[in-house]
C-alpha cells in the first residue's frame, strides 16, 4: 500500500500593518452600506402643489429620519426641475426652528407647511460656500410640520403663495 505524504505548512501570523489595513478596509465597508441604506430608505412620492394657478407635480424625496434630514441635500451638485426633498416630522416645530446651507451648492427655496401641506411661510436660501459656523441659519418664523425644499426661483415660477397647498400621500 502506497504511502501518501502530507505536507505542513507554516503561515506567519498577518503583521500589525495587514491587520489595520483589513480592519480599516472593513470599517470602511460598513460606513459605505449604512450610507446606501440610509439614501435608498429614503421614500420618494408625488405631490402635488395647488395654487391659484394650476396644480404643479412633484417628484419629492421624503427625508423623515434625524439622519435624513441632516443630511438634506448636501453635497448635491444640483436638483432636476420638478423634484424636491420634503421634510417632515413627528411632532410641530417651533417657530425658530431654523435650517441653513451648510455644504450646499445650489440655491434654494424653502416652504414650510402646517400639518395639512399648508404653505405658511416661504424663504430663499443662497449656498454657503463658508465655513461651518459662518454659514447663516434661515428660522421658519411660524410653528411647522414640514419643509418643502425646491430650486430656488421654483416656487415663483409656480405662482406659490403663503396659503396655497401641498398634496402628498403619506
Amino acid at each position: 500500500m502506497p504511502q501518501t505524504r502530507s505536507t505542513l505548512t507554516r503561515h506567519s501570523p498577518p503583521s500589525m500593518t495587514t491587520g489595520i489595513g483589513i480592519t480599516a478596509l472593513f470599517l470602511t465597508g460598513i460606513t459605505m452600506m449604512a450610507l446606501v441604506a440610509d439614501r435608498q430608505s429614503m421614500q420618494e412620492i408625488v405631490g402635488q402643489l395647488a395654487t391659484e394657478g394650476g396644480r404643479h407635480e412633484l417628484a419629492l424625496e421624503v427625508a423623515q429620519t434625524s439622519r435624513q434630514r441632516r443630511k438634506g441635500l448636501m453635497e448635491r451638485p444640483s436638483l432636476p426641475v420638478n423634484t424636491g426633498m420634503l421634510f417632515t416630522y413627528d411632532e410641530q416645530q417651533p417657530a425658530q426652528s431654523s435650517f441653513w446651507m451648510y455644504q450646499t451648492r445650489f440655491p434654494i427655496d424653502i416652504a414650510f407647511l402646517d400639518q395639512r401641506g399648508e404653505i405658511l411661510s416661504v424663504e430663499t436660501m443662497p449656498p454657503c460656500t463658508r465655513q461651518r459656523e459662518d454659514c447663516p441659519r434661515y428660522s421658519a418664523g411660524v410653528p411647522f410640520w414640514m419643509a418643502l425644499e425646491l430650486n430656488a426661483g421654483a416656487l415663483d415660477a409656480m405662482g406659490v403663495s403663503v396659503g396655497d397647498r401641498l398634496e402628498v400621500d403619506l
